[in-house]
């Protein structure tokens, strides 16, 4: 099952290690721990991510850059 989504990050806290990722087909938003990242990311960067079951709802994982 394929479950790639791409979305861009609205919020990325790099010291606490954690943010949000607003889906690009909805409204939606999913929570990203630095833990699930591949590359970098800030603000404003184009993403590529897994959904993941958590311990609060979904995760973001295998977070990398696009574009």
């Amino acid at each position: 099952m394929d479950n790639k989504s791409t979305g861009t990050v609205k919020f990325f806290n790099s010291e606490k290690g954690f943010g949000f990722i607003k889906h690009d087909d909805s409204s939606k938003e999913t929570f990203v721990h630095a833990s699930g990242l591949i590359d970098q990311v800030k603000e404003n960067d184009h993403v590529e991510f897994d959904l993941q079951n958590g311990k609060k709802g979904m995760n973001a994982v295998n977070v990398k850059l696009i574009g």
